[in-house]
């Protein structure tokens, strides 16, 4: 063994072993209790940052940790690799995008081999490939089947910069989730999921994932945004048949209404504005265009509107109330059309004060009953001004009013949800084409099933521009009709990219499948996923989709479970001075240049050592230097020549022992015992490390007392290394690996049984502590050896003889003779 610790050495050579060798490759079929171990799988952008390495290692040591505690782990890999970027880079450098995708792979592939990972690439999956978007058009088939997969022409939210349109989900403070353009509203026909079928039982089931932290299920449940209302239909007195419809949670307030205000992307507008009203209509409609949906919303931008001329009837009390539009009505809330009642409404109140419009008070603060309007009365109260709704509470009279538009035919008891339907077009080429055709005889014919994969064409021009490259290609349009036989036209988007990565952890049951999705019985002894590791930015998008397809796919009969990851683990960023890694910044860390100067495991070591995994991390030249100085301390251990003779694989405890070598096996033991639960609990990685350190010192103390070794300080001192390098494999992988075949190992560490503990040992050794006042033993304590100075105080201070010989008396200082006494100085 070289005396100087040469990490690139080591882990070449290591990595070369496993892969060689399929060390971690996992069996479908095993006596062994399953583990499925996932991060979320990267988009293959072109080399792996440090946000990855802490990714990936977590996820790592989990499943390492697993194994050795006896399960079968299954730990894969792959690649979300459909998407923008790509296509994009094809624009700009008139690339492939596959092309460009397969060696960003391979760049990345090396790098997360680099690392040390135990990835069972056998079933490693490429989003972009055939073999996978088969299957991905497939369960598209299925849900259209289910009736799930529907097509309509809807305001679609619309970045002019990407050429395509988003999901709710992927407007972000009314900006691009990629580009961060301005996102306007657009009418197209457009493939929708309905998400909004199992809005409900979405978020019922947030109850059952005790594994997932409370922010992202609050996350969840407000995105869902589940209401109890009204759903009130209000005749327009201009146009004979002309209902709005309204969604209101309160209906309690319908006898104040003053004006309707419509969104000016409602769908009905143009026949709802009458000829005198339309020039200055339109041209509010225009503007309203330019503007983000937290523009529109924001309270601190003063509230504007244009009347539309028309006026609508109030079939409570028979008032009529004219209709106007507003940009802060949002087609995709409620019905687009909201009720405005400014004595009861903030923000309708701004808007009647700056339009002159008319304000009528009907709920009275019972403590001080006025119909002087100053400012909207947001609270509790008594119905007035209401008919036979008067001196009702008006949480009471929601019911009651409710009931009545019931009764009387225009209007019913409604739950609404904030959630919409799934929006899944895009006029993107780099995506899975959706499997459709058009036929003039036949309408909208799904492709047959036998005819998959439609495969992406690759004769386009990638230059175009304001229009999807499939557009270019001359073959890809023109297509046979699957039911008549006659000429059809293939659909010319493809899916949203989050499709892809909302069924892949599903896939890694049976990657190589070709004959199905996957198998039933395989995804069904897999799945779910046991821990699911990734970014908190992923809370609605990915993960709710992911809920979404399970539920859906279970429902089709593909599988028996109905939630894909039990327990969840988002970890927090990695910072560098304060700040996000990023390249505008100039603070980005390359993990290649880690690897070659101080190694993976050293990487590996530092990424965990700072915070725990939910928490960000702040990088630190100096903490990895720390770690590599640490590493090269734990190496010197077994490289020290007088060392190594020491170490036997046969080492056998005898008992009882010496002093100091019971010292030594209680602290091995502790040591054992900590770490195990800080893995097991909320994956305190940070104290897994303090401990491995605590642990090294605690070897090195004892080692410095000796002058020789005993058979009986052999054995003890054996123990103790051995067990270090068990406790340190799961995140220093290969050179716990390599010390552990130098001591005389044959097999893998990473193949070998976890450390146990004994209870008895892993109680701390016990100390007798004198305490003193005024120098004068008082009292003596037990307690455990290794607490610290502060607690030996804390300790003598609650002793209930010292409470009753100080009370009364200034404490004047308190003197602390580690593991002796504490003497505690009074006057009085």
């Amino acid at each position: 063994m070289k005396e100087g610790y040469f990490p690139q050495e080591i882990e070449k050579r290591w990595q070369k072993v496993w892969e060689e060798s399929k060390a971690f490759h996992t069996p479908d079929k095993s006596d062994k209790p399953k583990y499925f171990a996932l991060s979320m799988f990267p988009y293959p952008s072109g080399k792996l940052h440090m946000g990855h390495v802490r990714n990936y290692t977590i996820t790592d040591v989990i499943a390492r940790f697993k194994k050795m505690n006896g399960f079968n782990v299954l730990h894969p890999i792959g690649w979300d690799s459909f998407g923008l970027p790509a296509e994009n880079a094809a624009m700009q450098h008139n690339a492939d995008p596959a092309k460009w995708t397969d060696e960003n792979i391979a760049y990345m592939t090396k790098q997360l081999k680099m690392l040390g990972l135990s990835y069972d690439w056998d079933r490693e999956v490429t989003t972009c490939k055939p073999d996978y978007y088969k299957w991905t058009q497939w369960l598209f088939l299925q849900l259209y089947k289910k009736g799930l997969a529907y097509k309509k022409e809807a305001a679609v939210n619309w970045c002019d910069k990407c050429g395509t349109v988003l999901a709710n989900e992927q407007v972000i403070d009314g900006k691009c989730w990629r580009c961060d353009s301005i996102v306007e509203k657009k009418y197209l026909s457009q493939w929708f999921l309905k998400i909004t079928d199992y809005a409900d039982v979405l978020l019922k089931d947030l109850d059952k994932l005790t594994g997932w932290g409370d922010n992202v299920k609050t996350m969840q449940a407000n995105w869902i945004g589940k209401s109890e209302g009204a759903l009130l239909r209000f005749k327009v007195k201009e146009i004979e048949g002309m209902e709005v419809p309204v969604y209101t949670t309160r209906p309690d307030t319908v006898h104040g209404i003053t004006y309707l205000v419509v969104a000016p992307e409602y769908k009905d507008i143009e026949k709802l504005t009458t000829s005198e009203n339309k020039q200055a209509v339109e041209e509010y409609r225009a503007n309203a265009r330019k503007m983000s949906e937290i523009e529109r919303l924001s309270t601190e931008r003063p509230k504007t509107g244009v009347p539309l001329g028309t006026h609508c009837i109030n079939p409570f009390n028979g008032e009529e109330f004219p209709l106007w539009t507003a940009d802060y009505a949002l087609v995709e809330y409620g019905t687009g059309a909201v009720m405005a009642v400014p004595t009861h409404d903030t923000r309708d109140f701004a808007f009647a004060k700056k339009y002159n419009l008319p304000m009528k008070v009907v709920i009275q603060n019972p403590e001080n009953p006025s119909d002087c309007v100053e400012e909207a009365y947001t609270d509790e109260g008594i119905l007035i001004n209401s008919n036979e709704f008067n001196g009702m509470k008006n949480t009471e009279a929601k019911r009651a009013i409710t009931q009545k538009a019931v009764d009387g035919g225009f209007g019913e008891f409604k739950t609404q949800f904030r959630l919409r339907d799934w929006l899944i077009s895009r006029q993107r080429y780099w995506g899975a084409p959706i499997p459709v055709v058009y036929c003039d005889k036949c309408g909208i014919v799904p492709e047959k099933e036998e005819n998959l994969p439609v495969m992406l064409p690759t004769d386009v021009d990638f230059s175009v521009v304001g229009k999807s490259p499939i557009t270019t290609s001359p073959t890809f349009k023109d297509t046979v009709c699957p039911i008549c036989g006659g000429h059809a036209t293939r659909e010319m988007d493809t899916m949203d990219t989050f499709i892809c990565s909302s069924w892949y952890y599903l896939r890694y049951a049976d990657a190589k499948n070709d004959k199905e999705c996957f198998n039933k019985e395989l995804v069904n002894h897999w799945l779910p996923v046991d821990q699911y590791v990734g970014g908190i930015e992923h809370a609605i998008l990915h993960l709710l989709y992911s809920r979404f397809f399970t539920k859906a796919l279970r429902d089709c009969g593909l599988l028996d479970f109905d939630e894909p990851f039990k327990n969840l683990l988002t970890q927090g960023m990695v910072l560098k001075d304060g700040s996000k890694m990023s390249k505008s910044k100039g603070n980005t860390v390359d993990p290649d240049e880690i690897f070659e100067n101080y190694g993976a495991d050293t990487a590996r070591l530092f990424i965990l050592s700072d915070s725990p995994p939910a928490r960000d991390f702040d990088w630190s030249d100096a903490g990895v230097e720390g770690c590599y100085k640490f590493l090269n301390r734990v190496w010197r251990l077994f490289a020290d020549g007088i060392n190594k003779e020491l170490i036997s694989k046969d080492y056998k405890l005898t008992f009882p022992l010496s002093r100091e070598n019971d010292d030594l096996v209680r602290i091995v033991n502790i040591a054992i015992k900590g770490i195990t639960n800080d893995i097991s609990n909320d994956f305190q990685f940070n104290t897994v490390i303090s401990k491995y350190r605590e642990l090294t010192n605690a070897i090195y103390e004892y080692i410095g007392k000796k002058n020789e070794f005993s058979e009986e300080d052999k054995n003890v001192f054996s123990y103790a290394v051995t067990s270090l390098i068990k406790l340190m494999a799961p995140v220093t992988v290969h050179m716990s690996e390599e010390i552990w075949h130098e001591i005389g190992y044959t097999n893998s560490v990473h193949e070998e049984e976890w450390c146990k503990w004994d209870e008895n040992l892993a109680k701390a050794s016990k100390i007798t502590l004198v305490v003193q006042i005024n120098g004068k033993v008082k009292d003596k304590i037990e307690v455990d050896e290794g607490v610290s100075d502060e607690e030996l105080k804390k300790f003598a201070l609650e002793s209930p003889k010292v409470k009753e010989l100080t009370e009364g008396k200034e404490i004047v200082k308190t003197i602390v003779v580690p593991k002796k006494l504490v003497n505690i100085v009074i006057k009085g």
